[in-house]
Order: C-alpha cells, then sequence, then structure tokens
C-alpha cells in the first residue's frame, strides 16, 4: 500500500529521478537545479527522496513545474527536520508518497527501501554526484533491475563526491553533460507527447521520431557478437552520438543487444 498527499495527477505524468549526495559540492548543486528545472519546464515531473543535499535541490527547483517526494517515513513525519517547509510545501503544491503509515518515524533501513519506489515512479534516474558508497548507488541499481535507464554526470576523478558516479559511468550508465541529454533520450519513452510547460502550456507538442528504421538498422549492422564502444558505433555509421544512444536503448529494451562494462555493447545472442 502507498499513502499519497497532494496532487496525485502528477503520479499520471511522465517523471524523471533526480538524486546524489548529501553533501554536494557548490558545482553539484548548481547542475542539480539546471537538470530539474529545464527537465521540469520540459513538462516531466521530478521525483527524488527529499533527502538534503542533492535531493532537496531538484525538489525546489521542479516546484512550480511538478515534483514526487517518496519519504522513508510516514507522509505526516518531517524529516530532516529543516526540511520542514519544504515537504509542506510539495504536500501542497507537489505530491508525498510513502509505503509507512502515518506517523511513522524512519529507521536507517528505511531509506534505502524506499529508493525502489523513487526509480520505480520513474523513466529514468539521474544520478548528479555519489560517492563510493551512497545511497544514490543503491538507486541506481534498483533502477537498473527495474529496466529504467540510469543517466550520471561525470565528476573530478580527485573528488571523492564523484567517484560513485564515475564508476556507474564504466559500468555503462548514460553520460550526460546537460539536460538535453536525457531529454533526448525519454522522450521516447512517454505515451502521450510531453507538454512545454515554458511556452503554450495548454497545447502539447508533438515529439517527432529522433531515430528512423533506416538509422536503427544501420546500427544493427554495425553490431556483432564482439562488444564495441559506443565511439565506434559513431564512427561506423555516420549518425550522431545521441541518435545512436537513443537507438541502442530501443534495442536494449527490445532484447536484441546486451550491455557491458565500460559502455561496450554487442547484439544479444540468438534463441
Amino acid at each position: 500500500m502507498l499513502y499519497v498527499k497532494g496532487d496525485i495527477g502528477l503520479l499520471q505524468r511522465p517523471t524523471i529521478a533526480i538524486v546524489g549526495a548529501r553533501q554536494c559540492s557548490a558545482a553539484g548543486a548548481k547542475l542539480a537545479r539546471q537538470f530539474a528545472g529545464e527537465i521540469g519546464r520540459a513538462g516531466f515531473v521530478i521525483a527524488s527522496g527529499l533527502a538534503r543535499g542533492i535531493d532537496a535541490i531538484a525538489h525546489q527547483a521542479a516546484i512550480d513545474t511538478g515534483t514526487v517526494a517518496v519519504l522513508a517515513g510516514g507522509i505526516d513525519n518531517i524529516y530532516p527536520p529543516e526540511h520542514d517547509e519544504l515537504q509542506r510545501a510539495i504536500a501542497e503544491r507537489g505530491c508525498l508518497v510513502s509505503e509507512m503509515p502515518v506517523g511513522f518515524a524512519p529507521r536507517g533501513q528505511d531509506f534505502p527501501r524506499r529508493n525502489r519506489i523513487v526509480s520505480g515512479l520513474s523513466l529514468g534516474v539521474l544520478i548528479v554526484e555519489a560517492a563510493r558508497r551512497s545511497g544514490s548507488l543503491v538507486t541506481a541499481r534498483l533502477a537498473a533491475e527495474q529496466g529504467r535507464e540510469v543517466f550520471a554526470i561525470p565528476g573530478h576523478p580527485l573528488d571523492p563526491r564523484a567517484e560513485g558516479t564515475n564508476k556507474l559511468l564504466k559500468s555503462g550508465a548514460t553520460l550526460v553533460t546537460e539536460p538535453e541529454d536525457v531529454l533526448s533520450a525519454l522522450t521516447p519513452l512517454t505515451r502521450a507527447p510531453v507538454r512545454q510547460l515554458r511556452e503554450e502550456p495548454e497545447q502539447p507538442i508533438e515529439v517527432p521520431a529522433l531515430v528512423s528504421d533506416r538509422d536503427r538498422d544501420r546500427i544493427v549492422a554495425a553490431l556483432g557478437p564482439a562488444p564495441v564502444d559506443i565511439d565506434s558505433l559513431v564512427r561506423g555509421t555516420g549518425l550522431s552520438i545521441r541518435s545512436v544512444q537513443i537507438a541502442l536503448m530501443e534495442l536494449s529494451l527490445a532484447g536484441r543487444i546486451e550491455r557491458h562494462g565500460g559502455g561496450m555493447v554487442s547484439l544479444a545472442p540468438g534463441p
């Protein structure tokens, strides 16, 4: 059972989760605000866990366009205490979600447990900053198990707050450097045209297909049983890296390719 408070209509809209370090850097905070703001204005709901740091910043940036906070405790339990005003604002203008009953105080094990709901509500999960051992990496793992797309913003190799995100990229997460990278990958997965909220909010914009059947066939023809990296596919097909990434995502969902470490891909073996 899920307990919900606020605008439940947000749960029917396409959603992207944004999570990251509690002790985030100034650069990480800026990126979380930029990505959440622009993705929210493009029509997506932003989901997160209302934790300190990246989570709270993502919620704040999307409060006007739609945000969902998944809580580890009951929906009436304020945690952390300094998020009192933010949690109340989300209850009034966004949506609070919890599997715990009203009055329940969260325990340590409840925070990683709720992460499966954060990823489950979403088409994809963006990790902004994460240390080697981070709850955000738990969310990324759960998202992959649920068949969601996992995105990560690369960080400086010497910054421990980027160790987790850089590791995700080595393991096959999609590298993104701007909000458009996330939108290009996930917009084709929405069941209805994403509404452009910044301009003409009442008129949905038809999203054209970003990858044609011919381009997809070119990528399949360039693949074989031996893993290759995405850059090689870009050079071999002459397509843009964005088109290749979208086509690979579609082929992965169809079970036609396999993903390997280091962003390598190959054709899936036949039945």
